[in-house]
Formats: C-alpha cells, structure tokens, sequence
C-alpha cells in the first residue's frame, strides 16, 4: 500500500507502535492495580479474622465464626512451628481440581509456639480476576483496530494539503500559472505555499524574459541584416567606383559586428546557465570586491574618473556560485564606467544589515526612468551603446545564487543611480587558521 520511503507509512508505524504500547501499559497497570486491591481486600479480611481470634485467647469463637463462614469457604486450624518458622504470612495454593486457597499464619501463644492458620477458598476471586484479564484483552484488541484507524485517517487528514498542492501543481505549466492562496492553507503549510508562490513567480519572470529575449534577439539581429541587404541592393544597381566598394564593404562589416555582439551576448546567456549548475564554494566576499577595486582603479584614471571605495567589515564569508557574483559586480561597475562624464566619482562601497551584505555601486550618470524594467533583455537606457542584455544577466545570476538585486535614481539631490546587491549568509566572519 505505502513505499518503504512513503512519509505515511512511518507515521502509521510509529503511531500504531506508540498507540500499542500505551494501551498495553495503561491496562497492564489497570489490572495489576485491581487484583493487588482485591488481594489486600482479603487479606485484610483474614487478618481481622485473627485478630478477632487473638483478643478472645480461645478457638471456640473461631469455631462459631467458621461454622458461620464455612459457606464462605472460611476454615481456622491450630497448628504449632518451630521458633525459627515464626513469621506472619501469606502463600496461595491451587489444588486439583483448580480450588484455590489464601492462607494466613498467625501468631496466636509465643510461648507454646501456636500459631493460627486461616483458610479461605478465593476461587471465585480468582474467576472474576480472570473475567477482568479477558475483557481488557477484548477492549486492547477493539481498541487497537480502533487506533489502525484513527492512524490511518489522521495520516490521510495530514497529507491532504500536500495532495492538493500537488494536484494543483500538476495542472500548471509555464503559460497556466496561478499564485497558490496561502491563507487557505493550514499554518504548517503556509510557508511551503510562499516558497512555491515564489518559485512560481520566478517561473514567470523567466518565461516572460525568456519570450522577450527571443523576440528582442530576432529583432535585433534583424535590423542589421535588412540594413545589409538594402547596401548590397544599393551597390548592385549600378557599377561604382572601389573607393564606394570599400565603403559599402565597412558599412556591411559593422553591421556584422553587430549582430556578432548580439550572439555573443545570447551566447553568454547559455555559458551562465552552465555557471548556475557550479558547486557553490566559501568565498570572502570583502577580498573578491577589492580585487575589482584593483581592476577598475586603473581603467576609471585613464577615463579621467574618480573611483572611491569604502568597505565594511573587514571579512565577510558567503557561500555561492563566485563566477556568478563576478558577473554582478563587473556589470554593475561597467555600467557606472559608461554613464558617468569625466571628472565625475564612482562610489564603490559594501556595508552589513539585519539579513546579511549590502554591496552598492553610486555613479554620477544620467539616471533612469524608473518605470522601465531594465532587467528585461534588450531593455536599454540614455545614449550608450550596448546590447541591453548586462542587466538581464545580473539578475539572472543574482536570482541563482540567492541574492537581490536593484537599481534605482540617488537620492541625495545628485544626479545618477544606485546599483545594489543584498547577499545573505550565516557566516560574516573569518576563522584563524591553527
């Protein structure tokens, strides 16, 4: 009915198991509890018994009293034990023919060593104890059916949530999909329903990204090639000169370099989903954004501009794809190179938060309009040439290793932007090496 690896089943399991044994305790208790109450019934009955006999000194009240319970099965006999047997005590006896009788020895004369012996039948006790047992041997059994199914209902009651998101599930796919309603979900469930409604939305994103970026990839490459055909169109209606060859041939030629950007771009698309597979590796993220200060030191002086760097703390440990990071930060700095006039600062800075890292690249540029999606591909802004992909990429690598990624206009009353990158971990610091 179940796998070996079905949740279920080891539910069922233990459950019956814990069920059992409880059942099994609690009754094993219950009986024992009963027959020692019972027992210290009659004992004490035969103790008052004697003692009724010790106070009078005499057997003859024993004599009336047994001949008054010897329907009772009530029987008093004088007998004598050495000095060495004298005890007061109970033993039980069964004989053949499945009598059974509690006897107590009583002390009756220390000096003469005479002690009474008190007998009584109990068979009807022992009768009822054994009703006792078989009953509560009926009610484990009923009571263990009973548990099987209660088991077995409480597991399906328990997975019934998990059966529908499934089901739901089931009937999505990447043109059908519907946000899952958390609050219909029990509490257990609700942060799973978050975790798919988020995955579902990232699902989205790159179904809708994946549809722009063929369309904007077919567009763009295009433009180049109807500008190619109408040269050669041109060219060939009429004989030129080869200056006019060589010109119509540049022409052409930059209109291949073009389109060879564009593959190139698609091309790295493809290269970073192969990234995203990469084992994630510890890396100090502090060591890896000074080493891009050390890159772009240089390039930023030869274009006459200023880059300032500020880093807090001093070590900062993360897990991730460091390829796929790489390809942020280079981004992010690339585009703060290309908008940002001569003379103008880059401000390159990391600082913590309450979730982990915040790395922030400040330009001094054009700024953006806000209510364009930059990260959809082809998406372009001011006057720069570019493919428009950068940005796709970034977020694409940012959503892989489990970052956030923005970018917004400053603030400050200066004009340009702020790219930013959140990256949580558990370890924000380096240990020293014995």
């Amino acid at each position: 009915m179940f796998s070996k690896r079905s949740i279920r089943r080891r539910f069922l399991f233990q459950l019956i198991v814990a069920s059992a044994a409880l059942v099994i305790l609690v009754s094993s208790i219950l009986y024992l509890f009963i027959k020692q109450s019972i027992y210290d019934e009659k004992q004490a009955e035969l103790i008052g018994f004697a003692e009724n006999i010790v106070a009078y000194k005499s057997l003859l009240s024993a004599q009336q009293q047994t001949s008054a319970d010897s329907v009772m099965g009530l029987s008093v006999e004088l007998i004598t034990l050495t000095s060495d047997e004298k005890h007061l005590d109970f033993f039980e006896t069964t004989a053949n023919n499945n009598k059974t009788t509690l006897t107590l020895i009583y002390p009756f004369d220390f000096l003469h060593s005479s002690y009474l012996k008190i007998s009584r039948d109990i068979t009807p006790t022992k009768q009822l104890l054994h009703k006792i047992l078989n009953s509560i041997f009926l009610i484990n059994a009923v009571g263990f059916i009973v548990i099987i199914l209660y088991a077995i209902a409480f597991s399906k009651m328990l997975i019934a949530p998990i059966t529908a998101l499934s089901r739901r599930l089931a009937n999505m796919n990447e043109h059908l999909i519907r946000p899952i309603k958390v609050e219909q979900l029990p509490d257990e469930f609700e942060p799973l329903g978050e975790t798919l409604n988020r995955l579902m939305a990232r699902i989205q994103n790159f179904v809708k990204y994946q549809k722009e970026l063929f369309i904007g990839a077919a567009h763009e490459l295009k433009t180049p090639l109807a500008v190619i055909k109408l040269k050669n169109q041109v060219t060939l209606i009429k004989k030129r000169t080869p200056e006019e060859y060589i010109e119509a041939i540049k022409i052409t030629n930059q209109s291949v370099d073009e389109m060879n950007k564009i593959v190139a771009n698609i091309l790295h698309i493809g290269r970073q989903e192969g990234a995203q597979l990469e084992i994630p590796t510890e890396a100090d993220i502090i060591k890896i954004l000074k080493k891009w200060e050390g890159d772009f030191a240089l390039l930023t002086h030869s274009e006459n501009k200023i880059l300032q760097t500020h880093f807090e703390p001093d070590s900062f440990m993360a897990l991730l794809q460091v390829t796929l990071f790489n390809q942020i930060i280079q981004n992010f700095l690339q585009n703060a190179m290309k908008f940002t006039p001569e003379g103008k600062t880059i401000l390159f800075q990391s600082r913590l938060n309450d979730i982990g890292i915040v790395i922030e690249v400040i330009d001094e540029g054009c700024g953006i309009d806000e209510s364009v999606d930059l990260f959809a591909p082809f998406k372009r802004q001011g006057n720069k040439s570019g493919a428009g992909l950068g940005l796709f990429l970034a977020k694409s690598a940012a959503e892989a290793i489990g970052a956030e990624i923005s970018i917004a206009n400053r603030t400050d009353g200066i004009d340009g932007t702020v790219a930013r990158i959140v990256l949580a971990s558990k370890l924000c610091c380096v240990l020293p090496k014995r």
